[in-house]
This record gives C-alpha cells, sequence and structure tokens, in this order.
C-alpha cells in the first residue's frame, strides 16, 4: 500500500479524525444521502459497517466465516458502487451516510442498520 504511494492512517486515528470531523457537523444532517447505500447488497453493508468500525479483512472473515478475499471483494464491490477511491473514504461515508454513528468510546460504536439475519439452511 505504502509502495503505491498511498497514505497509511491506523484505524484509531481514523476514527477519532471522523469522530470530531462528524461532531462539527449538525446531529440530524447526513452529509451523504442514505439512499446512497441502497446501491449495495445486504452484504456489502453489513462488511462495509465491519471496515468502518476499524476490522481488517482478516477479522470480518472470522467474525462471518468467510474467506479474507471474499471480505475484500465486497470492500472493493462497495466502494466501486458508492464511488470511493479508497478503504478510508469508505469508512468516511459510512460514517456521513449514517450507516455508523460516532462512539463516545471504543465500546459504544452502534451500527445504524443491523446486519442481517443468516439464512437457515432448509
Amino acid at each position: 500500500m505504502l509502495a503505491r504511494g498511498d497514505a497509511l492512517l491506523s484505524a484509531g486515528a481514523a476514527r477519532a479524525l471522523i469522530t470530531r470531523f462528524l461532531a462539527t457537523a449538525e446531529p440530524a444532517a447526513h452529509l451523504v444521502p442514505p439512499g446512497r447505500l441502497a446501491r449495495l447488497t445486504p452484504r456489502e453493508r453489513e462488511i462495509m459497517t465491519l471496515a468502518a468500525e476499524g476490522r481488517s479483512n482478516e477479522e470480518i472473515a472470522q467474525i462471518l466465516a468467510i474467506r479474507p478475499l471474499t471480505v475484500r471483494t465486497h470492500v472493493h464491490h462497495a466502494m466501486a458502487k458508492l464511488g470511493a477511491r479508497d478503504r478510508a473514504q469508505l469508512v468516511v461515508i459510512a460514517y456521513q451516510s449514517g450507516l455508523l454513528r460516532p462512539a463516545r468510546s471504543s465500546s459504544d460504536r452502534t451500527p445504524v442498520i443491523p446486519p442481517p439475519a443468516p439464512s437457515a439452511a432448509p
């Protein structure tokens, strides 16, 4: 990532920056229209939420019992659908659209859109 000239920002620093940025906006105002997320599948929204919480592809894969490559594919699809140039921008969109609310503490993050329930096998 750094070899390509991309910037590296730790999950904690990104979270603090986003929280501070969103604290300056009107509480009820969404900077990104919530309907923009309608382009995403439920799985893409679920993975976007987990990524916005600062989780790595490997952590998301463990939580959802899928392969890290599958997580990466969903992240890239979400980025393409939302016009995000990188994962950091995807995280910003998650907060700006109201998909995830800024937390007062690291254990207080609350997804606005709950992940879909796993489908039962017949």
